[in-house]
């Protein structure tokens, strides 16, 4: 069995500055760019039975100056929809609701989009994995993606309830590895930066 690399694009304007951003399609920073061209040399002595990105293009363009060809664009792999909260800092949506949290709570509906919730996004992270369990068979598989959506898949590989994905914090153009030990699915590797 092969193993499941993820990688989360690089750093724009707003995750830089903490704004929830799904459908805000923004591009790379400079300094993102500067680190997905850095993740090449952890990424492309692979070969990869599947590689799949976020259809956004903050991942594709990662994806790209990591040097990975043949990337397939997967709408499961968009972005938790922050609905209501896009372009939000947590600290303004705790001056209006101080107990809210997005892994229990998900995000009410905005203008542009329903929101989610932890067991929707769950449900999306579930499709992910069951479409790349025959490729993981054959060989090594590929993520490219948000904190967010990635940090969900992860809990779900690893047998735990979406929520669960609070446990993973996960950093601007870094590369994640989920292995398996003793025929079970573990973290190999989580926040690498060449």
């Amino acid at each position: 069995m092969g193993d499941l690399l993820l990688v989360r694009h690089g750093e724009t304007e707003w995750s830089r500055s903490g704004r929830h951003t799904s459908w805000t399609d923004l591009p790379l920073t400079q300094h993102g760019e500067e680190q997905a061209k850095s993740l090449a040399p952890l990424l492309t002595d692979r070969t990869y039975a599947l590689a799949l990105a976020s259809p956004l293009g903050r991942a594709i363009r990662t994806a790209e100056l990591a040097g990975l060809t043949g990337v397939v664009p997967d709408p499961d792999l968009h972005e938790w929809d922050y609905g209501g909260y896009e372009g939000i800092t947590t600290v303004d949506i705790h001056r209006a609701r101080p107990e809210w949290d997005l892994w229990t709570d998900g995000v009410p509906p905005g203008p542009e989009s329903h929101g989610e919730s932890p067991e929707q996004i769950g449900a999306r992270a579930d499709r992910v994995l069951a479409r790349l369990a025959p490729a993981l068979a054959d060989g090594d598989v590929i993520l490219v993606a948000h904190a967010h959506v990635l940090r969900v898949l992860t809990a779900r590989r690893l047998g735990l309830p979406p929520a669960e994905g609070r446990l993973f914090q996960l950093a601007t153009g870094t590369v994640s590895r989920l292995s398996t030990e003793h025929g079970r699915p573990a973290i190999a590797e989580w926040n690498r930066r060449p």
